[in-house]
């Protein structure tokens, strides 16, 4: 079974967050949320507390396929500037395993040294965190290579379908989307 880990900072924008972790679940993958620092995190939007599974300290990158990054601010930034998230994220993208992130949380990314040369997408203005160099303005989701970046909040659920393909095959994703009334994906 795959194993996927979604850091969550204080300021996480919570329907990209909820649609990856739901999605992926749904999926038979098992998902690891752990919260940046401690277990109990705050939404950005609507002041929505979660508590995750875990606290990243905690965590065995060892035993991830991949990281997914939701957005929102100051969430995204959070994680962007978090030694343990870019260790991470270059531990798994050195040994080609996928890494993802969504809406500003593509910054993380850049930061971790993983962005460079890819073409990616981000939510419209955070070029300037990720960087213009290879930036897809009109796509929900770029992949390219093991990086996988979406747009933000209203491409969540394409965005976690496109993991969902890369890491359980087509059939899955055909059978989650359908029963999501994902057409629009």
């Amino acid at each position: 079974m795959a194993k996927v880990l979604v850091p969550l900072a204080n300021g996480f924008e919570e329907i990209e967050a909820m649609s990856i972790i739901d999605v992926l679940s749904r999926a038979g993958i098992e998902v690891v949320v752990a919260g940046l620092e401690k277990r109990e995190v705050e939404g950005s939007n609507t002041g929505l507390k979660v508590i995750a599974h875990t606290v990243l300290d905690e965590v065995d990158v060892e035993s991830l396929d991949m990281v997914v990054l939701p957005g929102g601010l100051p969430g995204a930034e959070y994680l962007a500037k978090s030694e343990k998230v870019k260790s991470i994220i270059k531990a798994l993208s050195d040994k080609n395993k996928p890494v993802g992130a969504i809406c500003a949380a593509p910054w993380a990314l850049k930061e971790a040294g993983v962005l460079d040369g890819k073409k990616h997408t981000n939510y419209p203005g955070f070029e300037s965190h990720t960087g213009k160099d290879g930036y897809i303005a009109d796509q929900k989701v770029v992949i390219d290579g093991n990086v996988v970046t979406s747009r933000g909040p209203g491409t969540a659920i394409c965005f976690a379908l496109e993991i969902v393909k890369m890491l359980q095959g087509e059939e899955i994703y055909n059978q989650l989307k359908e029963g999501l009334l994902a057409d629009f994906c």
